[in-house]
């Protein structure tokens, strides 16, 4: 997370004064930052602002033109040619000369400040798309190539992020390696999508926060709390939010992605969001007062995140334990389907192929009387029934039918 002061911005009827003084179009402008039309609407309209480093690269398009504007990241060329973040970048990183510029004088270019950061080394909308139409001839790299530049990129932030979900250090790095074995799994559909770290961001999270962990025998326990009074404080506060409230209070607070975006990877509407978000703050404010201030708390959260020494496997060993599990669940399916054949095969070798009623045998039975059949009564049922007729009855009366 960027601990730098907040870039002014101008007032939003001004922000479209100027993209339109530099013939750009909200499309133009969403395309370059790397977010959508409706996100650039949303902050000329003033209903939201961005925040963070989309921010910064906002307020300089709008300053600088379109013919001005790069991108001070340093982009490694594998991932410039694989196609993850858009279609190019800047000239200085093509040339291999483009550097980041430090926040604090006398920090070395290139070096990572912020060390907690939470979007540290993830591939944000910073990285403006503006050099697809240059026609570069870049070289394409392979699947393998690719995975291992996205996940050395997004895979230090997302294991932070999930221990501020969970609480827990090997829950995040479990949830992060399987967010990623199963965006191998499916590389194909990650590789083109616009936002591939987004993908893999969602998967972490929807596995970190899973409710079945709490019946695994190794999470039953809870685990060693950070050492520092403030860390244990902050982090108790947020395990006892509900997980979709500390979800979005780190995708905005945290991560610092728009409350748009965090809507719509929360799977709400904007409005629902924005409810979740104030009543966190206010949840924390409540046993924190000195993170009432938004700043604060991103501050915090980072330093938080930053506080424990949390580490991602390496991309090769991920994409193994990845390939494995793909080979035992293809194993597993080929087996059932083998014993499902054979099980069906064998019912039909042996059941029989047509009904044959069973035909039992005659018993004469003994000890019976035979069966009357219905017809006039006999010289002896008939004296029985005079003489039941001629007897005083006992008890209570009742009706007797008579025959005619």
């Amino acid at each position: 997370m960027t601990q730098s002061p907040a870039t002014p911005l101008p007032a939003p009827k001004e922000r479209r004064r100027l993209r339109e003084s530099r013939s750009l179009t909200q499309t133009d402008m969403a395309t370059r930052l790397g977010v959508s039309r409706a996100t650039v609407r949303s902050w000329e309209s003033g209903r939201s602002t961005p925040r963070g480093r989309m921010r910064e690269a906002y307020t300089r398009l709008l300053a600088a033109g379109p013919d001005d504007v790069r991108p001070e990241v340093t982009v490694p060329q594998e991932v410039i040619s694989s196609g993850l973040v858009g279609a190019g970048t800047n000239r200085e990183a093509r040339s291999g000369t483009g550097r980041k510029r430090s926040a604090r004088a006398g920090e070395r270019p290139g070096r990572k400040r912020a060390e907690g950061r939470l979007t540290e080394g993830l591939p944000t909308e910073e990285w403006l798309v503006e050099d697809a139409r240059a026609g570069l001839s870049e070289p394409s790299l392979t699947p393998a190539q690719a995975f291992d530049a996205l996940y050395a990129f997004c895979a230090p932030a997302l294991v932070r992020q999930a221990y501020l979900l969970t609480g827990r250090r090997e829950l995040a790095r479990e949830s992060v390696e399987r967010a990623f074995q199963e965006a191998w799994y499916r590389w194909p559909e990650v590789a083109v999508d616009p936002d591939p770290a987004g993908w893999v961001r969602a998967t972490a999270y929807e596995y970190a926060l899973s409710p079945w962990h709490r019946l695994r025998p190794r999470y039953r326990h809870p685990e060693a709390p950070p050492s520092g009074a403030a860390d244990r404080a902050l982090l108790d506060v947020l395990l006892e939010l509900p997980p979709v409230y500390r979800r979005t209070l780190v995708l905005y607070d945290g991560v610092g992605l728009g409350l748009p975006e965090t809507a719509a990877e929360t799977e709400a509407s904007t409005p629902a969001a924005a409810n979740r978000v104030l009543h966190a703050r206010e949840a924390v404010a409540a046993r924190l007062p000195e993170l009432s201030s938004p700043e604060d708390l991103h501050r915090r959260l980072a330093e938080l995140a930053s506080a424990e020494r949390l580490r991602a496997a390496k991309p090769r060993t991920v994409r193994w334990y990845g390939e494995r599990r793909a080979q035992q669940w293809t194993r597993a399916a080929i087996a059932f389907t083998v014993l499902l054949i054979g099980v069906t095969a064998l019912t039909m070798g042996t059941a029989p192929d047509h009904y044959e009623a069973p035909l039992a045998p005659p018993e004469t039975i003994h000890g019976l009387p035979p069966k009357a059949a219905p017809g006039p009564l006999s010289s002896a049922e008939l004296k029985l029934r005079a003489r039941l007729r001629s007897q005083e009855m006992n008890g209570p009366e009742r009706l007797i039918p008579e025959t005619r």
